[in-house]
């Protein structure tokens, strides 16, 4: 059967609320509207207004409430419409969920799960746009989902919410329409590892979100050539999985990161960063990143193409590396 990404999360927060008497879903337009990318859409009737609640146009309100839930033994599903939206709610992510278990000396936890829309490519302009999930993978006492999969969107969010800290899920706007097979060998996901989405011998491309198919798009291209481009999916922000990262490099032997953040101060510089303390002696080049441009994320169409990383970006920036440049 033929399911979207948007469909995926649904069925993630239905086994949730079904499973989970303790779980609800809360944020803004869940209910009535069924969500500003109708992920919720339905779950009202559902579920009835005591599960899924819409909340005042106030981040750090509602997202406080989670986490004071959270604390008081519920299993709340805070939803954000953007991340950008998210930086109202910094103090309570930050300086509160994050730090709960260290500050009370593990007595005390905060098991919410905080979900967002991430990135870009759908010309929702510089507010809505932007990918600030590096920032959030800088702060210890979080958890960060990136998932780029059907089985990924299908099956993080129940994982998640048996976690006893706070975890974020970072859903790519851009992919919530994309469709396929759902495999049905898949019934539970890792929360710990990055995943191998194409096997290769000459190049690792590092990864998560939107730019796994993008990268994989491009890998594909690159086949033709002569090329072979494995495509390893992050998906786990933080923690990253070291142990990947170590033994893709010694398979391929050159990196090359693809991330939607800016270049200044982001992921890319981490991930560039442990690749070279951990098995620089396997490097026989040195690892690249590709980045989206460092501006706002234009509106018109052509210019919001024109900043992210491409297919076609990826495979000259993988030449480039691969001395083909």
């Amino acid at each position: 059967m033929t399911v979207s990404y948007r469909e995926c999360c649904k069925l993630a927060l239905r086994q949730c609320l079904d499973q989970e008497p303790r779980a609800f879903l809360m944020g803004e337009d869940v209910a009535a509207y069924g969500g500003c990318y109708a992920v919720s859409k339905g779950l009202l009737d559902l579920y009835g207004p005591e599960r899924i609640r819409d909340t005042p146009l106030s981040e750090s309100a509602f997202v406080g409430v989670g986490i004071g839930a959270a604390m008081g033994g519920m299993r709340p599903i805070v939803e954000v419409m953007t991340c950008n939206f998210s930086l109202l709610a910094l103090d309570q992510i930050i300086n509160n969920a994050a730090t709960l278990r260290h500050m009370s000396g593990g007595q005390l936890g905060a098991p919410v799960v905080i979900r967002m829309a991430t990135g870009a490519g759908r010309q929702l302009a510089a507010q809505h746009s932007h990918s600030f999930e590096g920032w959030y993978a800088h702060i210890p006492g979080l958890r960060i989902l990136a998932p780029a999969t059907l089985e990924d969107a299908r099956f993080m969010l129940p994982a998640a919410l048996r976690e006893q800290d706070p975890v974020m899920i970072f859903e790519h706007i851009f992919l919530y329409n994309q469709e396929g097979e759902l495999d049905a060998k898949v019934t539970a996901v890792d929360l710990e590892r990055a995943a191998v989405r194409r096997r290769g011998a000459h190049l690792s491309i590092l990864t998560y979100g939107a730019g796994v198919q993008k990268s994989l798009t491009a890998a594909e291209a690159l086949a033709a050539e002569g090329l072979d481009v494995e495509v390893i999916d992050l998906r786990v922000l933080r923690p990253l999985d070291d142990a990947a990262l170590i033994d893709t490099v010694k398979r391929t032997h050159r990196v090359l990161v693809v991330d939607e953040g800016w270049r200044s101060g982001g992921l890319s510089a981490e991930l560039v960063t442990r690749v070279c303390e951990l098995c620089f002696d396997e490097l026989d080049a040195p690892p690249a990143r590709l980045c989206t441009a460092e501006v706002p994320i234009p509106y018109p169409k052509h210019l919001e193409d024109a900043a992210l990383p491409q297919p076609a970006t990826i495979a000259a920036a993988a030449r480039r590396v691969c001395g083909r440049g």
